[in-house]
């Protein structure tokens, strides 16, 4: 069985990789033996998470690489970075992604736009851009994989005024299943996980008023944590996974099977 979810050799970017969600699934994918990218906008965040993971016992490459996805320009500098280094990509993460909270009259346009273009279009640029390495990895047996992050809060009506966030997440759901349908057949899979409550600096708000209800109320009477993250991505990089694609994988405890209490 450990054959089964070893990475050895994999080579895997993580956007929005240096805390959260994106520094859980790397260092998931670290103990699994994978080479991995890093990839944040803040420089000094990138290399400070990439020293950290490369204390991991047996730890192949990891490598800090900032980048702005929130704009095409950006998109763009970022996987002409990663094409003149490598040659294929067996692991592509779209994890990074923003928020944005407020009353349905006063919600900017400013706010929806930097939300939706770093959560839904940020991601189809990425798999649009590094579409050929990821096809140079793949192949029937063992296709490329494409994971990407959306949330609990694409699955049902949030109870916040996140209009964006949720819009944009659902809509990473079903660009999914689209991607899973037209990649198949070239040898990429795409799946995605829809986190539920974890320790991270977009959920520290929401934590410190509610931690202890959301705990209450949901099915296993916890939040997440990192192991949670980490062995779920695990699974969709490795051979384990060979035979799922377009799946919404909901890492929550349950609490998507709720009416927001």
């Amino acid at each position: 069985m450990p054959i089964t979810f070893d990475l050895t050799g994999k080579t895997a970017v993580v956007t929005g990789g240096s805390r959260g969600i994106g520094l859980m699934a790397a260092r998931g994918l670290v103990q699994a033996g994978a080479r991995v990218y890093v990839v944040s906008r803040v420089e000094d965040a990138c290399r400070t998470a990439a020293a950290d993971l490369a204390q991991i016992e047996g730890s192949a490459d990891v490598i800090p690489l900032a980048a702005d996805l929130a704009t095409e320009e950006g998109c763009r500098k970022f996987t002409d970075a990663i094409a003149q280094r490598e040659e294929s990509l067996d692991i592509l993460i779209n994890n990074a992604g923003a928020a944005w909270g407020a009353p349905l009259e006063e919600y900017p346009v400013s706010g929806w736009d930097k939300v939706v273009d770093l959560n839904l279009r940020a991601p189809f640029l990425l798999v649009q851009a590094l579409l050929p390495l990821l096809e140079a990895a793949g192949d029937a047996i063992d296709p490329a994989r494409v994971i990407n992050v959306g949330s609990i809060d694409g699955l049902r009506v949030p109870g916040l005024p996140t209009y964006a966030y949720s819009a944009s997440k659902a809509g990473v759901h079903h660009l999914t299943r689209v991607l899973a349908v037209e990649l198949g057949p070239r040898h990429v899979i795409v799946n995605a996980i829809a986190p539920g409550p974890f320790e991270s600096r977009m959920m520290a708000a929401t934590l410190e008023s509610h931690q202890e209800r959301l705990e209450s109320t949901a099915p296993l009477r916890r939040i997440g944590k990192p192991d949670d993250i980490a062995g779920t991505v695990v699974f969709l990089s490795s051979w384990a996974s060979s035979y799922i694609t377009g799946a919404v994988i909901p890492v929550d405890g349950g609490i998507n099977l709720q009416a927001e209490a």
